[in-house]
């Protein structure tokens, strides 16, 4: 009777505890691949720089709404929007992605004055909408009016150019400009069918100075 008693609860012991032990996570460890969160990049420090989400060490890719490459200047896509530079401020990071939404926008005197969201921008329009994505710029600003605004000279990250008649700006190192003149295109060249087009747009080169009065943010 001892022994079939310990049989059974042998039995009933390897049925209903061997499976519970089967699915021991024992041999992955760690949490489950979706359990993983995923990082806001909204969440980071203002004027953070370093890895950002995007592409960083690998080829951005266009169309990403927050394309990022390795170093400290901004780079030209094949589809005319621009990665941005994984050692800028995530506010610097911020205009690009910013601007980034501009290059399908046509040219309009006095675009993006009224309101920062236009149908289409001017010059200083288009410097506005990219400088109060950085958040250095609360309302929008007309060309001779960027004369007088912020520090004198170049800045690290930001630069506006301007006179009384036209404004550009150069972001990390990427000209963003309404006026494709100045625009030299190899044949290297990426993202050229944008940037030969008129209308708020990076351009893979830069555009004589002279006669433009460069600004740039305090810090920036």
């Amino acid at each position: 009777m001892r022994a079939n008693a310990l049989f059974a609860f042998m039995l009933f012991f390897g049925i209903f505890v061997a499976p519970a032990a089967a699915q021991s996570p024992a041999s992955t460890g760690g949490v489950e691949y979706g359990a993983v969160p995923t990082p806001d990049p909204a969440a980071a420090p203002a004027d953070a720089g370093g890895a950002q989400p995007g592409q960083v060490g690998t080829a951005p890719t266009p169309g990403s709404p927050t394309p990022v490459v390795p170093g400290a200047k901004a780079v030209l896509l094949p589809d005319g929007s621009a990665a941005a530079p994984a050692d800028a401020p995530l506010r610097v990071q911020k205009a690009i992605w910013a601007a980034n939404g501009l290059q399908e926008k046509p040219y309009r005197y006095g675009g993006g004055h009224a309101s920062f969201v236009d149908s289409g921008y001017d010059c200083s329009g288009t410097i506005s909408f990219a400088f109060n994505a950085a958040g250095v710029l609360k309302s929008p600003l007309d060309s001779s009016s960027f004369m007088g605004w912020g520090e004198r000279g170049r800045g690290q990250w930001l630069t506006a150019y301007a006179n009384s008649g036209h404004a550009y700006a150069v972001i990390a190192g990427l000209r963003l400009d309404t006026s494709a003149g100045y625009t030299r295109i190899s044949r290297r060249a990426r993202g050229s069918d944008k940037a030969a087009e008129r209308g708020p747009r990076w351009r893979p080169s830069r555009r004589p100075s002279a006669g433009f009065t460069a600004r740039h943010p305090a810090g920036f």
